[in-house]
């Protein structure tokens, strides 16, 4: 850091960490010399016994914005099978705009493929001035510029505050606030930053019939070529002025992007509030929207109803509460540090695949199709591939598996002779003379099977040719061990609790609640008078 600060501050440049364990010596150290004494947990860190993690965060926190002075890019790719201290160096990533993986080791694909995708460069396709040049941009800064109705509450997002005072910054901050300007540092194509405002004006002369809002955001960013660009984006919208009618709001909600920027909000404070504070504000917040928007009778759940435009919001924010983001069970600091980074950087599409993962099934001479993402949709004669964005699982029933396993969809042909070729399998009887050639051919009578073994193969490769980082891939078979990556994550509407009716194969073994019941609860709160 200090080598580029005196010699290309203010111009692009980058440093990569390749991190195989956790620091052990100097003011940035996170576990002790003993081998025998463990690093800390989420107990250790809730209940004070993390005796490095407060020095290491503080340190590491000052080397951020050195960095962020200097508009220079730090990348950690970490591969132990251990932490490493990726909580604590958060900071590093985060202010700088930089990128980060997780991987058990860097002989693995994880790594190594996301590290070749960090140099990626624009097809000949683009614009002349982009054409063959890295996918990267160095030194970006983003300025708001709003009217006077609006002010800037802050930004959750791979950024740092530049600490630009004026009139337009709101009262309330929410993640990088006071300020209506940014340091983002490294960006690519992806990158996505979540900006939050407030209304300051609310008087009828100030929001009058016929008046409308302005947001302009300005963008500049050195380009991999060297030369300094600014984008300028403006866009305004008019005032909803009736205080009887929400129909208004309503129709202009945008249920995917809020699920989203309350999962980023959720997230950033981790970092100051306990889990079950975070978990009781989602759910009073989730009520109070329902309340206000969805159509009802008083104190009647039975007539509860919302329009197309909420009716998947509450979805979103049962798969959020139950995600790798707010529950720790099973995940170490740093992992939970790492999803939450991820998650904080980038767009809503990805953001929407890491809180409710997409599942398409597979069926023999059906075609594929989106199912939902519930224990029933687990049947024993079909094929699930589950994306979660950080894993590819392909999930084989019981009964597929075991028809793969026999080799339905292949045929063996023996032809005996002395004349072998060398690539085939030999079987030789006890007088040594007579003498087999194994030929493993397709049976055409299951092709259809084996087109539908394929088909989840070429689906989880396209989904992770275009995935930074990489997905770490899964292929497992109902029951199996590695079959926890996708009930985990599945709506457990059938469990082993659910008496006479937990006879199929999508039995899940939890004691978290399932959809309908938190949707229940949820209708009886908001139409409560």
């Amino acid at each position: 850091m200090s080598l580029l600060q005196r010699t290309v501050s203010w111009r692009g440049a980058r440093i990569m960490g390749f991190i195989g364990g956790p620091c052990t010596h100097g003011p940035g150290k996170v576990a002790d010399d003993d081998m025998g004494t463990p690093m800390r947990s989420h107990t250790d860190l809730q209940k004070g016994n993390a005796p490095f993690h407060k020095a290491a965060s503080g340190f590491f926190a000052e080397l951020a914005k050195r960095c962020v002075t200097s508009s220079h890019v730090i990348d950690l790719f970490a591969c132990s099978l251990d932490q490493v201290g990726l909580l604590e160096m958060q900071p590093l990533v985060q202010s700088t705009g930089g990128l980060c993986v997780l991987a058990d080791s860097f002989g693995q694909s994880v790594f190594k493929e996301s590290f070749k995708r960090v140099f990626a460069r624009f097809e000949d396709d683009a614009p002349p001035s982009d054409a063959g040049h890295l996918t990267m941009g160095f030194a970006a800064t983003l300025e708001c510029l709003t009217s006077r109705e609006v002010k800037v509450s802050g930004a959750i997002g791979p950024c740092s505050s530049l600490r630009k005072a004026g009139a337009q910054v709101g009262e309330t901050e929410i993640g990088e606030g006071g300020t209506t300007s940014w340091s983002m540092g490294g960006i690519n194509p992806t990158t996505s930053i979540a900006l939050y405002f407030e209304i300051a004006n609310t008087r009828p002369e100030a929001i009058s019939h016929g008046k409308r809002h302005f947001l302009q955001l300005v963008t500049r960013y050195q380009h991999s070529s060297g030369r300094f660009r600014v984008r300028v984006t403006t866009c305004s919208g008019p005032w909803h002025t009736d205080p009887a009618s929400d129909t208004a709001l309503g129709m202009s909600f945008d249920q995917e992007t809020a699920a989203v920027m309350m999962a980023r909000i959720a997230v950033q404070r981790t970092q100051t509030h306990e889990i079950v504070d975070i978990m009781r504000w989602l759910d009073r917040s989730l009520i109070r929207l329902c309340s206000k928007f969805a159509t009802y009778t008083a104190n009647q759940p039975s007539t509860f109803q919302l329009s197309p435009q909420f009716s998947f919001y509450p979805q979103f924010m049962f798969h959020l509460r139950r995600s790798q983001f707010l529950q720790q069970f099973n995940s170490s600091p740093d992992e939970s540090a790492y999803y939450r980074m991820i998650l904080k950087r980038e767009d809503v599409s990805n953001s929407l695949t890491m809180i409710q993962p997409s599942l398409m099934s597979y069926v023999v001479n059906q075609e594929p199709t989106p199912v939902l993402l519930d224990s029933t949709s687990v049947r024993p004669d079909g094929i699930l591939v589950l994306d979660t964005f950080f894993h590819v699982v392909i999930f084989h029933g019981e009964t597929v598996a075991q028809w793969r396993n026999e080799g339905y969809h292949v045929r063996c042909v023996a032809v005996w002779g002395v004349h072998l070729p060398p690539a085939h399998t030999l079987i030789v009887t006890a007088d040594v003379v007579t003498v087999a050639v194994i030929h493993k051919q397709e049976d055409p009578k299951y092709a259809s099977f084996k087109e539908m073994l394929q088909a989840p193969q070429e689906e989880a490769q396209a989904i992770m040719s275009g995935r930074f980082p990489i997905p770490r891939y899964i292929v497992c078979d109902q029951f199996k061990s590695q079959a926890r990556f996708l009930m985990a994550r599945i709506n457990p509407s059938l469990t082993h609790m659910s008496g006479d009716n937990a006879s199929g194969s999508g039995v899940v073994f939890t004691d978290d609640v399932s959809l309908s019941v938190f949707m229940d609860h949820l209708m009886k709160l908001a139409v409560a008078s």
